[in-house]
Parts: structure tokens; C-alpha cells; sequence
């Protein structure tokens, strides 16, 4: 997906000086926070707790707005929440009193409130089976399991169509089966759809399954977005098999070593160089290139985009 895009080409999202600062006696969560987002890329974001994800996230969605700094869209400076930036949360936040149709036809109706009940429902069905939970329609949320609430939001977010899916750890909650399942699906439905997705997660494998880009953030308070990190295994990875390239050992490493222990060295540290210049490009997983500090997203000339991938 996102490996073939050209760095020519203008960003969907562009995110630029974004800071949060909640009381002037108190240094802010995050500061000189940018980053840019293409049509169709899923970025994921990594950091310890308290580094300032969700606010980020939030910022996004037109939720909460930033002390400094701000956010365009495909043209258009996001100033509060819109159709436009689905959100899906930890918790499926789901109408309890209404079926599953009706909480997704409850949704659909906000874009298209000119729409005819059959229309309405239609369109939410179609969403529905999307996400495996044909058959279910009827049901409260009170008779659905914890994974078919998360599918159940899935579907809504994305039955309104919008042109940027935010998750916050929305598989947090669940055992690993149903978390892997819904993995797939999302997979599925984002390579269908070419949906641009930001999402918060903690775990690290789900980041190179999921992401084209893993955003790192350093720890808070004054945290930072350290490294981008370039996902070069092949965009039609699987969770059974993508540990077998040896590039996903070099991928996992680094961002484990990142969380482990750079993660804390940079706040002792504080790199002035690192927290306000431009976060850097790194690309662990090629052989020829352990870490590039570049500020161009195209590897230097005469470097492999990809590693053949072998036997790990």
C-alpha cells in the first residue's frame, strides 16, 4: 500500500507542531508533535502510557482540541469532530437499548439522513456481513460476546463512510483467538476499501501486521515522536506466516529495544535535536539498513526495498 506511495505526493493528513499542555504549571503531555498521513495508509502509534496517544488521537478526530500547533485534512484544518474521522474506541460504546441494526442504522442515518428505512438498513446490512455478523441483527449488545461488540462498532465506523478510521487499542479487551480473527478482518476490509487508518495499539506484533508506518513516541511528559518506522514486509502479510521473513525479527527487535530502553534514555537525555527537529525515518527490517536517520522517506540509492524473505 503505502510503500509505493511518492513522497511527492501531497498528504492526506498533515499534522504539524501539535502540542497539549492541560495546566500552564505543568510541562505539556506532548510538544512538536507532526507527522503526515497518505490516502490509504494505516499508521499505527506506539508509546508508553501517559505519552499523550489518545490526546493525539482525539485531536484527530476533532475531540479535544491541541494547546499548540494543528491538523489539515484532505485540504481542510480539522476544528471539531466531523462524518469525515470515524472513531472506534477501547470500549464498543454501543446504544444498549438498540439491536445491532439499529445501533449501525442509528449511525448511518447521521450521513444520510434523506435516506428511506430499506436504504438505511441495506447499507447496514452490507456492513454487517463485512465484518462476519450476518445472522445477528436482531440481538442486543447485553447477548453479543465482547469480539462481536468490537465488530459491531467496526461495522458502524465504518458504515458512515469515512475518509479516515481512528482506533484507540480497540482489541485491547480481547483473548488473543478473537483478537487475531478481528485482525484479519480489518485487514481484509482496509485492503477492499483503502481506508486511511490511525490507531493506537501496545502490541508490537499487531503494529507490523496491521501498519505500513509505526509512529514511536517517547515517554511523557514533553513526549515526542521519536522514529517513523517503515513496515517493508510485504503488504499482504498473515500472522501465520510473516514471522517466517527474516525482516520481522529486525522489525520487532527494534521496536521492542525502542520501548525497552531508548524510549526512557531519550527523556533522561532529553536530544533537543530529536524532540524539535523532524522525527527521523528508519527502515530495521532491510538487511543492507539497520537505522537510517533520514529525512527522506525513499531508501538511498542502490538499497533493496525489500529483503527476499528466507527461512527465519
Amino acid at each position: 500500500m503505502s510503500n509505493d506511495v511518492k513522497d511527492s505526493e501531497v498528504p492526506f493528513v498533515k499534522v504539524e507542531g501539535l502540542a497539549k499542555q492541560y495546566r500552564s504549571d505543568l510541562p505539556p503531555v506532548f510538544e512538536n508533535v507532526s507527522f503526515s498521513i497518505h490516502k490509504g495508509e494505516f499508521i499505527c502509534i506506539i508509546g508508553h502510557s501517559g505519552c499523550g496517544k489518545s490526546t493525539i488521537l482525539n485531536a484527530l478526530a476533532g475531540l479535544e482540541q491541541a494547546s499548540r500547533g494543528g491538523i489539515v485534512m484532505d485540504g481542510k484544518e480539522v476544528d471539531g469532530p466531523s462524518l469525515d474521522r470515524g472513531v472506534v474506541f477501547q470500549g464498543h460504546a454501543l446504544l444498549p437499548w438498540l439491536s445491532v441494526e439499529e445501533n449501525i442504522a442509528f449511525a448511518v442515518r447521521s450521513r444520510h439522513p434523506g435516506w428511506s428505512r430499506n436504504q438505511v438498513a441495506e447499507h447496514g446490512a452490507r456492513f454487517l456481513k463485512m465484518v462476519g455478523l450476518a445472522g445477528a441483527e436482531k440481538k442486543k449488545p447485553a447477548e453479543l460476546s465482547g469480539g462481536m461488540k468490537q465488530r459491531v462498532g467496526i461495522a458502524r465506523a465504518f458504515a458512515v463512510e469515512p475518509k479516515m478510521l481512528l482506533m484507540d487499542e480497540p482489541f485491547g479487551a480481547l483473548d488473543a483467538l478473537t483478537r487475531g480473527v478481528i485482525q484479519d478482518e480489518l485487514l481484509r476490509i482496509c485492503a477492499d476499501t483503502r481506508q486511511t487508518v490511525f490507531m493506537i495499539t501496545h502490541d508490537v506484533d499487531e503494529a507490523i501486521l496491521l501498519a505500513d508506518k509505526i509512529l514511536l513516541m517517547s515517554n511523557g511528559p514533553r513526549a515526542h515522536i521519536a522514529e517513523i518506522v517503515i513496515n517493508t514486509l510485504p503488504r499482504e502479510r498473515q500472522r501465520e506466516t510473516m514471522h517466517h521473513d527474516p525482516q520481522f525479527y529486525r522489525l520487532r527487535n527494534h521496536l521492542v529495544d525502542f520501548l525497552v530502553h531508548r524510549s526512557k534514555k531519550l527523556q533522561e537525555t532529553r536530544d533537543l535535536k530529536a524532540a524539535y527537529g523532524e522525527p527521523r525515518v528508519v527502515r530495521p527490517g532491510l538487511d543492507s539498513l539497520k537505522v537510517v536517520a533520514s529525512r527522506d522517506d525513499e531508501p538511498p540509492t542502490n538499497t533493496p526495498r525489500r529483503a527476499a524473505a528466507g527461512p527465519a
